[in-house]
């Protein structure tokens, strides 16, 4: 039988709480627990919402998938904030658009 390579991706904090939650709390080892209970604190929107924010932030707003996932686990509320993860200030985004990605990311907000 020959085996698929594993696949390596990046998630959001609210998908890994998704993930522990289908297992199941009384199934998880001490590790798994305390990923769990950090999921549950710092999830900052609804884990059913996450795909469709992370596909428009890419396809949309041109950001790169790790950029996309490092902004939903974060959820910044300023402009200053949200240019943290744009690059360093390497990348040139206009105001408008920034503020666009805020007013999405208000519309997903907990």
């Amino acid at each position: 039988m020959a085996r698929r390579p594993l696949r390596e991706r990046m998630l959001t904090v609210p998908e890994v709480k998704k993930m522990l939650d289908l297992i199941g709390e009384e199934k998880l080892d001490q590790f798994q627990r305390r990923t769990f209970d950090y999921a549950s604190k710092f999830s900052k929107m609804d884990e059913a919402k996450v795909e469709t924010l992370l596909k428009t932030l890419v396809e949309q707003y041109g950001l790169e998938e790790e950029e996309a996932i490092q902004i939903i686990n974060c959820m910044p509320q300023s402009l200053e904030e949200l240019r943290v993860f744009l690059g360093g200030g390497r990348k040139i985004i206009e105001a408008s658009r920034l503020q666009g990605i805020l007013n999405l990311l208000d519309e997903y907000r907990k």
